[in-house]
């Protein structure tokens, strides 16, 4: 710029002064431009003002030359204040050169630059609140600035400015809220730091409510609080946790909805910190916000249900995690199962609303949120209960059970999780089981895969639900039966039906084919038999392990009767023979020992009615699968002629180890308490010939071994009947006679075990017969 050139009204030695590098030339130069501009202002000259203050920025500010530019910035600064109040009027002017400079290359420079918009602030106060965003825009490019006095020059400005808006009632926030929402995603600390040290003072200042924006701003606020400095992530905390406190304050004014993805996203963040602070305000929402959150169901159980998995090291996040799980079931109640389809909604109270209506929520995936859209959704609403309007909030149980398949489906989530999927399943088919059956053909596979789980609690829960599927009165309801039709297969036996599934209508069972049971047994019922006996078949070594307690387990759930009743009728068509006697054998151990089948012992034990002679039929046909079992049925039955009639086929069957094995250990049970009363009635030899005849057998069959022993020396303390003799020993013993059997066709029975052991017979000498081809082969 040429020293010398005219810039009136500014005198000749005043633009020199100005181009001067020594800063004290510059401010003598400031000086007389104060001078000179407040006498513009007494004289109310405008149109000099504006002059003095354009020559100044084009001229100077925006200069080429770096030492124009400084006197440029402080002449402006010194024409603000030589204005005074009336510097709000030129604002515009002054600001946008002195913003200009904040990039210049030359620290100095950006640090002059500073200065003066200080002093122009200082002079404006509140005038320059229209000005904000390019302030607050400049300034948080500044507080990054690597040269420090920049940095503390900014500091000081930030200062200032924060000063004001605090004792300003009329700042933009709505015009400031984009540009916030924008620089919240800064990466560079000391701007991350900025950004939460206004959103600190916003939150602090009463006439302010960013809680109205605080879905705009909330991820970046859980962005930074990952930040490497600790300062930084302390200052977040404290940040969120005062919007925290103002939403339990304040739940009516709260956007839960619009806030819900955002949670659901940071509460499966990789860093701690996140984490738990999002799952504890997921906690929170749900408590707070009821009902209106069970849209966003199955992506807060996405995110929820790995955490229950989490060691000690993660105790505080794995606790959190637990109360948001409970919290969220029991918003689910049994009216989500009565609405109607086209209409999936449950009402809650609310106060009227223009826009009360939220978007249907979109099926969601297993790692995203059911309901999304929801902007315009006012949860002030759900809060007041005055009013007659209603909002309506959503179930998408679809969701829910996606992400719930799924997570049973993964191998690698840990057990409590598995747990906590097996109890929403079971939670959901107790509240809304109409809905429920739907799913019910697409989980049923792979919860009886869960039947294999290592956790015995695991296939605890999952027995729970695999039961109340089975006799839920839901499941019988026409067009919710099994699909799989081959697997269900009429039959002429009868099952009592459980309580719980006489409970519904005549109405409800038509057009029902299930099970050899009852047309008003759940459908479900026999196909899991089916199924859970091909799984026994193909995984022998859960029959092994887990066998016995799981259907000791589903006698407690069902009814046990229904379940011997069942899979007898099915094993009674097992094409694998071998599969079929160690069932039986395993289904008899457990009759005989089990605790849980204490009182279908005792039905079995005197067949005093119809039902009691209808299932030893059953199980008898079965249990001819196993000889040693059958007899062991008779005893337990008092059937002891038969039994003796059975041992005498003995002598035709193919001896083996495993059956010395078998009944050796009968042996051994015929000494424990469930066969006391069998002993008591060896006192009684006159009507007991054939219980001794048919012990004495077994004895034959023995080697001599301790079982042999055993069973000797009890024979050997059987009474002489001539001793036993009593007055009324003519009479026949009421205890023992057994007129009510007297319907059993027993040789047909005797007929059906022969023709079962003949089957088995055969299939050993087809095993045999390929062992030996297959050994010819491989010495060939």
């Amino acid at each position: 710029m040429n020293a010398e050139r005219d810039l009136a009204p500014l005198a000749p030695s005043v633009v020199r002064a100005l181009n001067d590098k020594l800063y004290e030339k510059r401010k003598v130069a400031a000086l007389e431009i104060e001078k000179l501009v407040r006498e513009f202002v007494a004289q109310n000259n405008t149109s000099q003002i504006k002059h003095v203050i354009q020559i100044l920025s084009q001229e100077f500010a925006l200069s080429q030359h770096p030492h124009s530019r400084k006197g440029g910035l402080i002449g402006l600064a010194a024409c603000s204040i030589a204005l005074g109040k009336d510097s709000g009027l030129y604002l515009k002017e002054l600001i946008e050169p002195v913003l200009t400079c904040f990039n210049d290359a030359d620290s100095r420079l950006r640090y002059y630059a500073c200065e003066a918009l200080y002093n122009i602030v200082k002079v404006a106060r509140g005038s320059v609140l229209p000005h904000f965003n390019v302030l607050f825009d400049g300034l948080s490019k500044l507080a990054a600035d690597p040269d420090p006095n920049v940095k503390s020059g900014s500091e000081l400005l930030d200062r200032l400015l924060k000063d004001i808006v605090t004792e300003s009632n009329q700042f933009d926030l709505v015009g400031f809220i984009p540009l916030l929402r924008e620089r919240i995603y800064s990466n560079n600390q000391y701007a991350r730091q900025f950004i939460i040290s206004w959103i600190l003072v916003l939150e602090s200042v009463p006439d302010i409510n960013l809680l109205d924006y605080l879905p705009e701003i909330l991820d970046g606020l859980f962005q930074i609080l990952g930040d490497n400095s600790k300062e930084i992530r302390k200052m977040c905390e404290v940040a969120l946790g005062e919007f925290l406190k103002e939403i339990k304050k304040n739940p009516s004014s709260v956007k839960f909805a619009e806030m819900a993805n955002i949670l659901v996203i940071h509460c499966q963040a990789a860093d701690d910190l996140i984490q738990l602070t999002a799952m504890c305000w997921m906690r929170e929402f749900i408590q707070l916000a009821g009902r209106v959150m069970l849209p966003y169901s199955s992506g807060i159980l996405t995110a929820v249900l790995p955490c229950l998995s989490y060691d000690d090291r993660k105790k505080n996040i794995k606790e959190v995690a637990n109360v948001c799980n409970q919290s969220l079931m029991k918003l689910v109640i049994p009216e989500d199962d009565e609405m109607d389809e086209a209409k999936q909604s449950m009402t809650l109270p609310a106060e009227p609303t223009s826009e009360e209506s939220i978007s249907k929520p979109e099926a969601a995936s297993s790692g995203s949120l059911d309901a999304s859209g929801d902007s315009n959704f006012s949860s002030s609403s759900v809060f007041t209960i005055t009013s007659s309007e209603k909002v309506q909030v959503t179930l998408n149980l679809d969701g829910i059970v996606q992400v719930l398949d799924c997570h049973l489906h993964d191998t690698s989530i840990g057990m409590m999780t598995r747990i906590a999927v097996l109890k929403w399943l079971y939670h959901l088919y107790i509240k809304t089981p109409r809905k429920m059956f739907r799913h019910t053909d697409s989980l049923f596979p792979i919860l009886l895969r869960t039947l294999s789980d290592e956790s015995d609690e695991v296939i605890l829960k999952d027995l729970e639900v695999l039961a109340e599927i089975a006799s839920s009165p839901a499941g019988q309801t026409e067009g919710h039966g099994p699909s799989d039709g081959s697997d269900v297969r009429p039959g002429p036996v009868e099952l009592h039906v459980p309580a719980r599934a006489c409970q519904l209508s005549n109405a409800g069972t038509k057009g029902l084919e299930c099970s050899p049971s009852t047309p008003t047994m759940n459908s479900y019922f026999y196909k899991f038999m089916i199924n859970l006996l091909k799984r026994f078949s193909s995984e022998r070594k859960l029959l092994e392990t887990r066998g016995a307690f799981i259907i000791r387990q589903l006698c407690l759930l069902l009814n046990a009767e229904n379940i011997f009743h069942s899979m007898a009728d099915i094993l009674l068509r097992e094409e694998d023979l071998k599969f079929a006697s160690t069932m039986v054998h395993t289904l008899n151990t457990i009759l005989l020992t089990s605790s849980e089948l204490f009182q279908l012992r005792n039905q079995l034990k005197d067949l005093k009615t119809p039902e009691s002679r209808n299932l030893f039929c059953c199980l008898y046909r079965s249990w001819c699968h196993n000889p040693v079992t059958t007899v062991s049925l008779c005893f337990l039955t008092q059937n002891y002629k038969h039994a003796y009639d059975l041992i005498q086929k003995f002598g035709d069957l193919e001896v083996t180890v495993d059956f010395l094995t078998e009944v050796d250990k009968l042996v051994q049970l015929i000494e424990c308490p469930i066969f006391t009363y069998l002993r008591l009635q060896l006192l009684d030899v006159k009507n007991n010939p054939y219980l001794i005849k048919a012990l004495y057998g077994l004895l034959m069959l023995l080697p001599q071994s301790s079982a042999f022993q055993l069973l000797s020396h009890r024979l050997q303390c059987v009474p002489n009947p001539e001793l036993m003799q009593t007055a009324d020993s003519t009479k026949s013993s009421a205890g023992y006679k057994r007129t009510a059997a007297s319907n059993i066709d027993y040789t047909e029975l005797l007929q059906h075990f022969e023709k079962v052991q003949n089957k088995h017979l055969e299939a050993r000498h087809q095993r045999a017969g390929r062992a030996e081809q297959l050994d010819r082969r491989v010495v060939l």
